[in-house]
């Protein structure tokens, strides 16, 4: 494994690099889609039922990263100009997630109303073990196309995510207030607003170099 997470993946333009041809990226794909969508269903109910910010906003990231594993999967083969249009679009999602996290953060603020702390802890953990297993086999694709480095930061994000949910349960079991739940979904605003730019930054960058080399052809 450590071998394999030296090699950079470089693409000739029309979706024929070694990365966009390998099998095996491809189940890894179909492995994270099921994990996701798995996962939002169990968080979107223990969220709604703990009334934790943090796990509800944890929950509509698993739904994101589902649709968007999806939406890897059916671009993988295509040229590389149509893979940079689909991480665009993830980037605009993923700074949408951020915003809608931020809105979330402030209605919980207004109502002060602690969540329910063993919940929160035991599906974050469960969580944080889905995204770890997923992240270890999208290590060595991190540095590809921007397809794949927003699959790989929407993973990480996760992961960070998971952590920092079940330290905000252990704060709002010690101080018996909501605000250790919220400012961890606030951390996660952050980190999904700053993914999303990093994504849309080099989507972009890949189509204009893209088409700059379709002028030059002609």
């Amino acid at each position: 494994m450590s071998a394999s997470c030296q090699h950079h993946h470089h693409d000739d333009g029309h979706g024929h690099g070694p990365a966009s041809a390998d099998p095996r990226y491809r189940r890894i794909l179909w492995v994270a889609l099921i994990v996701n969508a798995g996962m939002f269903l169990l968080e979107i109910g223990a969220g709604l039922q703990s009334g934790s910010a943090s796990l509800l906003a944890d929950a509509i990231d698993f739904l994101g990263d589902a649709a968007n594993y999806a939406l890897s999967l059916w671009v993988l083969s295509m040229a590389l100009a149509w893979r940079a249009r689909a991480a665009l679009v993830k980037g605009v999602s993923m700074l949408a997630f951020g915003v809608a996290v931020v809105a979330r953060v402030a209605w919980g603020a207004w109502q002060g109303v602690p969540p329910e702390p063993l919940t929160m802890g035991g599906v974050g953990l469960l969580a944080l073990a889905a995204n770890l297993g997923v992240a270890v086999l999208l290590y060595a694709y991190r540095d590809g196309d921007a397809n794949m480095r927003s699959v790989w930061l929407c993973t990480r994000n996760d992961a960070l995510g998971n952590m920092a949910v079940m330290v905000a349960a252990l704060g709002v079991f010690g101080t018996g207030t909501a605000w250790p739940d919220l400012a961890v979904a606030a951390i996660m605003a952050g980190l999904a607003i700053s993914g999303g730019w990093s994504v849309i930054r080099q989507a972009r960058l890949e189509l204009a170099t893209g088409a700059h080399a379709s002028n030059g052809a002609h």
